[in-house]
């Protein structure tokens, strides 16, 4: 088992590797994990719903992507489709991958608005600029960055997705006070993300491997909800959608930045 490490740059590497491992590895890549193949105690093939991966997404949701888009996917959710997105509106997807979601969501604001993706793994960059054109996205962009310190201004965008990667940095509750800061007053914040059961043990934490594969690192409900709180949000749902592994669960995270 590796040890834990609280060394930012040391997990941002471990994480970063494997995210640039996958982009290279995406076409035979088996779709099963959020950022590693399936952990002890995730769910089996013998249960009724996927855990992460493309098998999440439904003819209907994945509309404006590239079927290698999606297929790359490594989330556990579909924030497209619990964000409500409108025409004419820009929407930021932190830790964008392969583009799935960006893509999305550029279909669902038309060609008045526009989608973004941020990702620091240049591998996943390429691919998903890559992706874009394969769909012929015109409304997209992609640039590289940390989800600690967005290249964006303040209050530039309408909505905030992500899919499975905030539990992945070291400094959690930084990446949501960026959000809050490019996003608009009123703005929306709707994630999929990894959610720990408050009984989590503690060799789960500990272990490196399980820290990028979604679940070590995962904020429990309570602390996730002191976090947003803490960045100013309001309006916070966190709804459970299925479990990913004995001790955590996949689950939407809403909130608004007030307009005042």
């Amino acid at each position: 088992m590796a040890e834990l490490t609280t060394d930012a740059d040391q997990l941002r590497e471990l994480v970063r590797k494997r995210y640039a491992d996958a982009a290279k590895a995406t076409t035979d890549m088996p779709q099963s994990g959020c950022c590693r193949p399936r952990l002890t105690g995730e769910r089996t093939s013998s249960e009724p719903s996927p855990a992460f991966g493309a098998a999440l997404y439904d003819r209907a949701s994945r509309e404006g992507a590239t079927e290698d888009a999606v297929s790359a996917s490594l989330g556990c959710g579909v924030p497209t489709a619990v964000a409500d997105l409108r025409e004419g509106e820009i929407v930021l997807d932190l830790g964008s991958g392969a583009g799935a979601d960006v893509l999305i969501s550029a279909r669902r604001v038309g060609p008045t608005g526009k989608a973004i993706g941020i990702d620091m793994t240049d591998e996943m960059l390429e691919l998903a600029r890559v992706n874009a054109a394969d769909a012929g996205a015109t409304n997209v962009e992609f640039v590289k960055g940390y989800l600690e310190d967005m290249p964006l201004a303040d209050g530039s965008v309408d909505v905030v997705i992500s899919n499975c990667v905030i539990n992945l940095a070291a400094d959690k509750s930084r990446v949501v006070r960026e959000a809050a800061r490019v996003l608009r007053p009123g703005g929306r914040f709707a994630v999929s993300d990894v959610i720990a059961d408050d009984h989590m043990d503690e060799a789960t934490r500990a272990d490196m491997q399980a820290w990028t594969g979604c679940v070590a690192g995962a904020l429990t409900r309570p602390e996730f909800e002191t976090v947003l709180e803490n960045a100013g949000f309001a309006e916070i749902e966190i709804t459970e959608t299925h479990r990913v592994h004995r001790h955590a669960a996949s689950a939407i995270v809403r909130a608004r930045k007030p307009s005042a």
